[in-house]
């Protein structure tokens, strides 16, 4: 279905904007200051949503809370937020009153000039896009970041909106919650860098999680390119019935732009990039997000040297793999954002040192007998806590010891008592974070308080 939405015909067009927290409020935003009749409803009623409502109420937009009365069908076009189950009665609704649903990056697109570039994989984006917005920040581009990365693609647009000079190219995070209801979005460039199960209690296996990940490109055409990881099989002959343009980047083999040997990462024209010892990232996993980082900025034009200080200088972003202290010799690290199984085994396999492993909150239909190959390598304890604590530790068994808690900072504590000098305390969850916080960064500055509370008390 082509939704026919622009700056010319917004200002006729009901949204029924579903869902209040970050996208939500900026769609809506965004949506009112173009001219649009705007309705939002949300069911969730926390300090944040009341807080959302007032901010909107003041802007003259009518939102509900609490409850999705009728009036969410009085709509022209649905904006649905990335959290919002796609089953549920409502949109089964909406469905049948033929109400078109879109995504808030959908609705966003919409109405920005500026050409995309569209990140996309099960682990890594987050990264990716952080060191792709460095590698582009050249007096000759001026990239936006924006999308999952935490600010909303309607927000960033609306900036544009009232400021021309605000950028010139767009990087978005994107995951496939907001690819569900992509219609015409369309990015000049596609970046894919992996696949893993993941999200499957909403996506149910991964054929469906594919499909959605695919969504991205649906829309593209020859004038268009896929950059994709030749290293993950399931890329393999993916992409070979689509018109874009395919560039494949590979830590293993050489491809189009670099190629790596034991010690050194190479150019197309095998002049010396630089030296892996002088990389600050550490692991394969962030060796692969740096190539495809730097592929798209070849593709941009990005001058080696440019891209090689990028590469040299960049760090861990916060909560991926983040060092927080290091107290009576044990280091503390904030993997927060480590919501699967594969992110976890990603931590894991990126220290040599003893580990002793955090793991909990909110199961996202996730096998945790996938990790135990993974913990025989120098995983000593393993600590389980929040809604999936008693599902983690009946996974393991006694394959690895492990204690089951309540709460992250009983986990913390717990894991305190077998900490030995050159161990490393590990916050890699693998699971949603809604049981007990807002979202990923609310676990992991959470963590981070509770380890500087800890740090404060052994100095007293």
């Amino acid at each position: 279905m082509n939704i026919n939405i622009s700056r010319n015909n917004i200002s006729n067009k009901r949204i029924t904007v579903i869902g209040l927290k970050k996208s939500g409020y900026a769609s809506a935003i965004l949506g009112n200051k173009l001219g649009a009749t705007i309705f939002v409803s949300e069911l969730n009623t926390n300090k944040n949503i009341i807080n959302n409502k007032k901010k909107l109420t003041e802007k003259g937009i009518h939102v509900e809370i609490g409850i999705h009365s009728n009036q969410i069908y009085d709509a022209d076009i649905w904006i649905i937020s990335p959290g919002v189950p796609t089953k549920i009665d409502i949109i089964k609704k909406a469905n049948k009153l033929k109400i078109p649903i879109i995504s808030e990056i959908e609705f966003a697109s919409y109405f920005t000039k500026l050409p995309m570039i569209a990140v996309t994989g099960s682990n890594g984006k987050s990264t990716t896009v952080n060191i792709l917005y460095s590698m582009l920040n050249t007096k000759d581009l001026n990239p936006i970041l924006a999308g999952n990365i935490g600010i909303p693609f309607s927000e960033q647009v609306l900036n544009e909106i009232e400021d021309p000079d605000f950028g010139n190219i767009y990087i978005l995070e994107v995951s496939s919650f907001q690819l569900e209801y992509i219609k015409n979005f369309k990015p000049f460039i596609s970046v894919y860098l992996n696949i893993s199960p993941d999200h499957l209690d909403r996506h149910e296996n991964m054929e469906q999680y594919l499909n959605a990940k695919l969504k991205l490109i649906k829309n593209q055409n020859s004038n268009d390119i896929v950059v994709f990881n030749a290293d993950e099989k399931i890329f393999k002959s993916l992409f070979n019935n689509y018109p874009f343009k395919k560039i494949p980047f590979s830590i293993l083999n050489k491809t189009s732009f670099f190629h790596i040997n034991k010690s050194y990462i190479y150019n197309q024209n095998n002049e010396l990039l630089i030296n892996k010892k002088n990389i600050k990232l550490k692991g394969d996993h962030n060796l692969s997000n740096l190539i495809a980082s730097a592929t798209v900025a070849k593709l941009m034009k990005v001058k080696d040297k440019k891209i090689s200080n990028v590469m040299e200088n960049f760090k861990s972003i916060n909560h991926r793999l983040q060092e927080i202290k290091k107290i009576n010799g044990v280091s503390y690290i904030n993997d927060s954002k480590a919501t699967n199984i594969q992110s976890v085994i990603v931590a894991i396999n990126s220290f040599n040192n003893p580990i002793i492993l955090l793991l909990g909150g909110k199961n996202k239909n996730s096998n945790f007998r996938q990790l135990l190959p993974h913990t025989k390598r120098h995983v000593k304890h393993i600590v389980s806590y929040g809604e999936a604590g008693g599902e983690i530790a009946a996974a393991i068994g006694d394959a690895v010891r492990l204690d089951c808690v309540n709460s992250l900072k009983e986990a913390v504590a717990s894991a305190q008592k077998f900490a030995l000098k050159g161990d490393i305390i590990l916050l890699s969850p693998g699971c949603a974070s809604f049981d007990q916080f807002k979202n990923f960064e609310d676990r992991g500055n959470k963590f981070i308080k509770i380890v500087k509370m800890y740090s404060e008390k052994i100095c007293v």
